[in-house]
């Protein structure tokens, strides 16, 4: 399954690559953006998984939560984002991608990022460990937070969310350098493989960091709530790391 994922998401993001700049684009809510991409994307994805694995569940991003009529729950669930970083799609900015994760029994069971601009495919499957364009990679082995790049993404709803703006200033000043490209799903593959040291960002969805977070695990890293608490995607907020700064970064958090 893990191969038949990485295909899909290819195939998703050569839509996306060839509607880059001129996709047509909608709103979804004030600053939630929609493009036609999105839907091309998602669509074929769909399409690939009820022809392969037709008993199995879907949960996508614009389309919402897809089972059989009258099924029971399935054992199976992909977890799809067609289009993760659509702000940065719609202008141009050169930092989206596609997301795919596989839930069994209510535990991730794979993942695939796939970004079309560099052509890199981060991909990890449970016991498996975690690889980017099919060599293994691993989270990085810095262990002191004031040495480390570490990115964080703006929720939709950032105007409301009181704690924000206190939380990036906490890390500004105790993080070696901080990012937002705009992208969660690509945030978490970069961590996997040691781009950046640690994640943190909250109201996100599970379709943002499903696939993200088993990548991670499986590159040696940390995944949890913002207290410690085994990570769940369908409860954010999240904070992930390489693990050697996972307690610090908790600590920031907790300022």
């Amino acid at each position: 399954m893990l191969n038949f994922a990485i295909q899909a998401a290819r195939d998703a993001g050569l839509i996306l690559a060839e509607r880059l700049g001129r996709a047509k684009i909608t709103n979804k809510g004030v600053i939630d953006l929609v493009t036609e991409a999105d839907v091309a994307s998602e669509k074929l994805i769909i399409e690939r998984i009820k022809s392969y694995y037709p008993r199995h569940a879907i949960l996508a991003e614009e389309s919402g939560k897809s089972e059989r009529m009258g099924a029971p729950v399935a054992e199976w669930k992909w977890i799809v984002d067609p289009l993760d970083g659509t702000t940065n799609y719609a202008h141009g900015y050169p930092s989206f991608c596609v997301s795919i994760g596989l839930e069994h029994n209510g535990k991730m069971a794979l993942g695939v990022i796939y970004d079309p601009v560099r052509d890199e495919v981060f991909a990890a499957e449970r016991g498996e460990g975690a690889t980017l364009n099919g060599r293994r990679i691993h989270v990085s082995e810095i262990e002191d937070l004031n040495a480390s790049l570490v990115c964080t993404g703006f929720p939709y709803d950032v105007r409301e969310r009181t704690d924000f703006a206190r939380h990036f200033f906490n890390f500004i000043m105790h993080a070696q350098g901080v990012r937002r490209d705009g992208s969660a799903a690509l945030d978490l593959a970069y961590v996997a493989c040691g781009r950046f040291d640690g994640f943190w960002e909250e109201g996100l969805h599970p379709w943002d960091v499903a696939a993200g977070v088993i990548l991670i695990e499986e590159a040696g890293g940390r995944v949890t709530h913002y207290d410690g608490r085994p990570f769940d995607i369908y409860t954010p907020p999240i904070v992930a790391s390489n693990g050697l700064i996972h307690e610090a970064m908790m600590r920031v958090l907790a300022l």
